[in-house]
């Protein structure tokens, strides 16, 4: 189903902490069953990273639209030609109405941002592996290992040191489906989670295996050492020659 949406004059609202800091939207279309908005974020500080959000004029902007992507969320550079994908079916269904976006941003500084964790690494449960990160702030930390979405292990109030010595259990299920979840027990909204990561058994199954097979090889080697040999019974001896 296609929505039947007129769009009205964007609305821009921008909650940056300095004037220099603009965004300026560029170009709005309908394709299909996605807004795309561009948008330029100019600032002077090529290193500041932006929490940047879509809003409609629906619930009065009350609440950022989720089925979005692209460059939109933590952790969005400056730059010219930035783009916002919203589904509006997914998130209206079959809308229909004018409809006002606005775009609201602010300069993000994370409680938390790993680093250096590799989530294409495999993790072997029994073992310790250090977690690092950097610190936004200097209220503890909740840090968490999740399997899909039964909690596995972790640490309550762990100071935000910018370390963390994760041991996973030997017991803990192997699969693919492992993240850390890390969260300010101070601040509800403040919840990030890394992406999935594979645990793995601390052995693998070949290495146990393989010994017993080579120490049986060795004792038939021993064995047969000791053992006469096997006359072929299809084999034929020489005749003797008859007495003169």
């Amino acid at each position: 189903m296609k929505p039947s949406i007129l769009l009205t004059a964007l609305l821009l609202v921008v909650s940056f902490f300095a004037a220099s800091q603009t965004v300026v939207i560029k170009k709005v279309e309908l394709v299909g069953e996605k807004v795309i908005v561009h948008y330029d974020l100019d600032d002077g500080n090529p290193n500041n990273e932006y929490l940047i959000s879509l809003f409609a004029s629906k619930d009065n902007y009350a609440t950022p639209l989720t089925k979005v992507s692209g460059d939109v969320g933590m952790e969005i550079k400056p730059g010219n030609g930035k783009k916002i994908e919203w589904n509006i079916v997914q998130e209206y269904g079959g809308y229909k109405g004018k409809l006002a976006l606005e775009i609201k941003g602010k300069v993000y500084v994370p409680f938390v941002k790993l680093q250096g964790f590799d989530t294409n690494k495999k993790y072997a449960r029994g073992k310790t592996h250090v977690i690092k990160w950097k610190s936004g702030n200097s209220n503890p930390i909740n840090i968490e290992l999740y399997n899909g979405g039964e909690r596995v292990t972790g640490e309550i109030n762990h100071p935000n040191s910018g370390s963390y010595s994760m041991f996973i259990p030997k017991h803990a299920k192997p699969g693919k489906e492992y993240r850390l979840k890390i969260s300010d027990p101070r601040n509800s909204e403040e919840v990030i989670y890394s992406g999935y990561f594979k645990v793995t058994p601390s052995v693998p199954l070949w290495l146990k295996v393989a010994p017993v097979v080579v120490v049986g090889a060795v004792v038939a080697i021993i064995l047969g050492k000791d053992k006469p040999p096997v006359e072929n019974p299809d084999s034929k001896l020489p005749v003797p020659p008859d007495p003169q």
